[in-house]
């Protein structure tokens, strides 16, 4: 008899789990509380994925050998509770597709910021180089679906808290830990130590055959490390910028504008005044690249080439245009407050700074000496705008609440004047007045084409 698997979430995970499931011979069944979008839907008929919209069916659900779960399905879920009370085995994408990835090797790379940025220009080195690459995960096309219908031979995958939280085998060849800071506490009973814990299984399974990269500045990742009761037994290589480090294996430190990643007999050094990407916060990220794909076996003159032409990525401090002198800046993807403090930090002019959505925990402080040097005025943008307002009265000169995202974008432009930067950098979710990140940072940049640059 088949084994039964059932995917959870018929999004851009959960879809690709199922197309690999019915490939693998299992009996297989999709059930999305939601709508599944018309493209993901057309790839499960053409595959001849049994799928159900709208509801869950318990009976059918809880009758699996294993249950695929997407990474934005919550564990409070009742149905997830259900399954579990059962004692069927619940697992990500991540962990099943690496089952039949063959001799692929993985680049996966997590942490609370960064990790997008950093993942693209893995990414685009590697291609560069002539690799037979993916790009997935969090990014990209879905992890199972390439595994389903192409042969690679590296994979590049941005990997979540929640992805990390389904895998149990997986192992990363090579693992890239950006930075810990506070987010999405509010899926880890708001204990940082939890969501802490998740990103470590980045390294869990590594050996000695592999390279863990890490932060040598961050103070969370530092504790977490001399915690880890199996210690670590990967390589390691480490990137600083604040801290002296030395290490065996290899390592990536910057001095004055230069920075040198070394691993083992191979180095590259990269002027960050040549990158097109601004800002310390990517130094950090072309450094963790820089040792990535050295470990990787990529010429350190490709490594170079590629960095230089690297250019930002969408959503993250995203130029959107500049009229009348007043720069707009799109940062949608920052979602957690310590994103905020890289956008403010790297702010060279007056900002007007739109900020808000649904809040996950945050404690605004980190970012409140920034504010009150940079930013001229804070147009809150959501349906709750309290804690926004309570945290920065009297820190910022002006506040605007505002509940529509029209209402924001007038106000801010109304408070913009010439030598000014507009910043779209949220420091929360979505979710309250759009269906994700990129949907707000797309109707931002329509926004700013049709009523500033168009006019």
């Amino acid at each position: 008899m088949k084994r039964k698997i059932v995917v959870l979430g018929g999004g851009i995970s959960g879809y690709g789990s199922a197309i690999l499931a019915k490939k693998k011979g299992f009996d297989t069944f999709l059930s999305d509380m939601g709508k599944i979008a018309p493209k993901f839907r057309e790839r499960l008929d053409e595959w001849g994925v049994e799928y159900e919209e709208g509801q869950h069916t318990e009976e059918r659900i809880l009758d699996a050998n294993e249950v695929i779960k997407s990474p934005g399905i919550p564990d409070t879920a009742p149905i997830v509770q259900k399954i579990r009370e059962r004692g069927i085995p619940v697992i990500s994408e991540i962990e099943f597709a690496a089952r039949y990835k063959g001799v692929a090797k993985t680049i996966c790379i997590t942490g609370s910021n960064g990790k997008t940025t950093t993942t693209s220009l893995i990414y685009k080195i590697m291609r560069d180089a002539g690799r037979k690459v993916s790009l997935g995960g969090n990014i990209g096309e879905s992890f199972a679906y390439s595994v389903a219908t192409e042969k690679h031979f590296w994979h590049v995958l941005e990997l979540s808290s929640f992805q990390l939280d389904g895998c149990f085998k997986f192992k990363a060849d090579i693992g890239v830990l950006m930075n810990i800071t506070p987010d999405h506490l509010d899926r880890y009973d708001y204990k940082l130590e939890n969501y802490a814990r998740s990103k470590m299984r980045i390294a869990e399974n590594q050996t000695a055959a592999d390279a863990f990269i890490y932060s040598a500045d961050d103070a969370i990742t530092q504790q977490m490390l001399a915690e880890m009761d199996n210690g670590l037994r990967a390589r390691q290589l480490p990137f600083a910028i604040n801290t002296a480090i030395a290490s065996g294996d290899g390592d990536a430190i910057l001095e004055g504008h230069t920075f040198t990643a070394t691993v083992g007999a191979k180095s590259v050094t990269v002027d960050t005044r040549k990158m097109q990407i601004e800002g310390m916060h990517n130094v950090y990220n072309a450094m963790a690249a820089a040792l990535a794909t050295l470990a990787a076996g990529i010429d350190p003159k490709q490594i170079k080439r590629s960095i230089y032409d690297f250019s930002p990525v969408e959503h993250r401090l995203e130029p959107a245009g500049v009229k009348d002198d007043i720069q707009w800046v799109n940062d949608s993807k920052a979602t957690n407050v310590d994103s905020v403090w890289y956008a403010l930090e790297s702010m060279k002019r007056p900002t007007v700074w739109i900020a808000g959505g649904t809040d996950k925990g945050n404690d605004y402080t980190p970012v409140k000496e920034f504010a009150r040097k940079k930013v001229k005025a804070l147009i809150c943008m959501g349906v709750d705008n309290a804690k926004l307002l309570r945290e920065f009265q009297g820190i910022v000169p002006v506040i605007r609440d505002c509940h529509t995202f029209e209402e924001a974008m007038e106000a801010a432009r109304a408070e913009a004047t010439e030598g000014d930067t507009v910043l779209l950098s949220p420091a929360c979710a979505s979710f309250d007045l759009f269906r994700n990140y990129e949907e707000r940072g797309r109707l931002f940049k329509e926004w700013v084409k049709s009523n500033v640059l168009d006019k």
